[in-house]
């Protein structure tokens, strides 16, 4: 994930819970990051893959 989408490791680590269905709540409490971390994450790597949602962000990782 990381090469192919230039993503940090923590990006990439941070996409394939998102893309498993994971809370933000529960991906920071795995994590040891608050909530707003995660979410920040997740708006980095949501405008890296140009997607709008989760549900997308799935389909692009199916659809390699």
């Amino acid at each position: 994930l990381a090469a192919r989408y230039a993503l940090t490791p923590r990006e990439a680590e941070v996409t394939r819970l998102l893309a498993e269905g994971h809370a933000n709540t529960a991906i920071a409490t795995r994590l040891g990051v608050s909530p707003h971390t995660v979410r920040s994450h997740a708006e980095r790597i949501f405008a890296k893959l140009g997607v709008r949602s989760r549900k997308a962000l799935a389909l692009r990782l199916l659809d390699r």
